[in-house]
């Protein structure tokens, strides 16, 4: 049993000063069977510490419904046996370029504005939440045994709001759910950041990825007193569809690592190891200095630029910084662990089955929703990952007028008579041709993620305000929901009806309509294990989803700057091994599902410099 406390200067285990060499390692962006090898990863680069964020989406997707909390407390497990101490962050905000934040659709869809604030039913659902999760944290703290050693309050607040009733309150309430180790907060190194976002009290924290002396510096105008910690220190950056690269040069990032430490400060690298964004868990972000513009969609990939990739595999980074890092450590670091080898050679899947989404959506989807007067959102639909369809008629006869969609979120496939006539985006919500009446109109609407950080976080999805046709609103909308945790049950996959792999010689329902669930299996020789990986790539593919032998891969978009998937080693299995691709846009002509090895997740070349 220990004690860890936070003294004027320094923090302290049983009255010895000690530094905290963090790093960020996320286990819901890591699969089970290799949080044992990445830990140890962190530990052999010189860290002593780990640190997680808790997403309250993924362990309560519906009120009062929760599923595998006790995840953190395995994941808290396996850090006590790789020697490390365990910084924990349950938000209930967390931003972690999650979707929503972490913050469940249904919370923001009920509370609205009053999402973290002070508001009393807000604060029930969180108080629920904290009392069902919070046990896993507080019998593994250091005074207990365990690696738990620091908890957070909130998550950068300060860039958010300043609601300091709230605040206060949500540190009482970790504290009343038993919570005793020290509590801190996490902000940028700005005074409006700082002074919105710190707590009287609480130990604050900065983030930031360059400027420590600067930085440092804001936060001691704020306090005087205390361990210096740079919370966050950004040795990479994260990625969008459709964007260049991110990059961080590795002796830059190893030259920035090094200030903070001669700072005296302690860190927390972010991220040591970034992992994947599964199951299609990526948030997105909005465009601008005030994060309010045009929708930014995370890629599945969360590799981060970090010094262990998304492969499990020690980068340049990773060398630079365990240089950095061993005059700190308690002693001579541990041997570097064998690197993760995947498969041998490359490998294609058979398609084998195919189902037009008019196919997939009576197996898998929802029932559909009566004749209302506005098309309900998803929010209204409870569908936190997935796509509506919606369905209207235009009345007739009339003229041809402009079709649009008023407050769309994200994408729209539209079909008019069921024939394809074009994709619309909240950027682009109006049809390029004119629609004439009588017409049956079909929108197959796409979630690209929810907002994660900013003042648009909680933002509804789908058709938020109406179908119009020229300027009157088109009523009696009828929808239905198709979500993606449906494709990870194999009893609900096998009553989809599949037929022949449209140009495989055979007819299809939608002609040229190449959208739908794809099915089809590959042979591996020996399963890679726990140790291994895969990379699958899909030349030919638009955009949609893969799983394999029931795991969800994540989004495939062929706009880059992502065109492989990181498949995890226990996924995968000697002999026969099955592959699902949902494709909502469309197939070309030779298109391909292939495995290999895994390839160098970033290359270095050409694409935009992290700070």
């Amino acid at each position: 049993m220990s004690d860890f406390t936070v003294g004027d200067d320094d923090f302290l285990v049983d009255g010895r000063p000690v530094r905290l060499l963090s790093g960020a390692l996320h286990y819901f962006r890591v699969h089970e069977e290799q949080w044992d090898h990445r830990l140890s990863m962190l530990r052999a680069m010189g860290l002593n510490c780990v640190e997680t964020y808790v997403p309250w989406n993924l362990h309560e997707p519906r009120p009062g419904v929760f599923e595998d909390v006790a995840a953190l407390g395995r994941f808290l497990d396996a850090a006590g046996r790789a020697g490390l101490w365990a910084i924990v962050r349950p938000g209930p905000y967390i931003c972690a370029e999650w979707e929503n934040g972490g913050l469940p659709g249904w919370v923001t869809a009920r509370f609205g504005r009053q999402v973290r604030t002070r508001d009393t039913e807000y604060g029930a659902a969180v108080e629920r939440w904290f009392r069902v999760l919070l046990p896993q944290v507080v019998e593994r703290q250091i005074s207990r045994g365990g690696p738990v050693i620091m908890v957070q309050a909130e998550n950068e607040y300060g860039s958010y709001g300043s609601d300091q009733v709230y605040l206060a309150w949500l540190a009482g309430l970790l504290r009343t759910c038993g919570v005793s180790v020290p509590l801190f907060t996490s902000d940028g190194p700005e005074d409006h950041m700082l002074t919105g976002g710190s707590v009287p009290g609480l130990l604050a924290t900065a983030n930031f990825g360059s400027g420590a002396r600067e930085g440092f510096g804001v936060l001691r105008g704020h306090r005087p007193k205390g361990p210096l910690m740079c919370m966050e220190f950004w040795c990479g950056w994260f990625e969008h569809w459709g964007a260049r690269p991110v990059v961080r040069d590795p002796g830059q990032a190893a030259e920035a690592l090094r200030e903070v430490l001669e700072c005296g400060a302690s860190v927390n690298v972010y991220m040591a190891h970034g992992g994947t964004n599964f199951g299609g868990w990526s948030g997105a972000n909005r465009s601008g200095p005030l994060q309010d513009g045009a929708l930014l969609s995370t890629v599945t990939s969360y590799d981060y630029d970090a010094p262990v990739d998304e492969y499990g595999r020690p980068t340049e980074k990773f060398w630079q910084f365990r240089e950095v890092l061993a005059p700190y450590a308690a002693g001579p670091l541990p041997d570097v662990p064998a690197a993760p080898v995947g498969i041998a050679g490359r490998v294609r899947a058979e398609l084998t089955g195919w189902a037009p989404m008019g196919a997939v959506l009576e197996a898998l989807g929802d029932a559909e929703t009566e004749p209302s007067g506005v098309p309900p959102t998803f929010e209204d639909l409870g569908v936190e990952r997935g796509l509506v369809r919606y369905r209207v008629s235009v009345p007739g006869p009339r003229r041809p007028y402009a079709l649009g969609l008023s407050g769309l979120r994200d994408l729209a496939t539209v079909f008019v008579d069921g024939v394809r006539a074009g994709v619309c985006t909240e950027e682009s919500p109006v049809l390029p041709e004119p629609v004439a009446g009588p017409a049956e109109v079909e929108l197959w609407v796409e979630s690209l993620g929810r907002v994660n950080y900013g003042p648009r976080v909680g933002e509804t999805k789908g058709v938020t305000v109406g179908v119009m046709h020229e300027r009157q609103y088109l009523h009696g909308v009828r929808a239905r929901a198709l979500r993606l945790e449906s494709f990870e049950c194999r009893e609900a996959v096998g009553a989809v009806r599949f037929g022949a792999v449209p140009g495989a010689g055979q007819a299809t329902d939608g002609a040229s309509d190449t959208r739908g669930l794809y099915r089809g299996s590959f042979g591996l020789d020996a399963a890679p294990g726990a140790g291994g990986h895969a990379g699958v790539e899909l030349p030919g593919w638009k955009r949609g989803f893969v799983w394999v032998n029931g795991f969800a891969l994540g989004r495939y978009w062929s706009v880059g700057p992502q065109s492989t998937l990181y498949v995890p080693g226990p996924v995968l299995r000697e002999g026969v091994n099955e592959v699902l691709v949902l494709e909502l846009d469309e197939v070309a002509a030779g298109a391909r599902v292939e495995f290999g090895p895994g390839l160098p997740v970033r290359t270095g070349a050409a694409g935009a410099d992290a700070d």
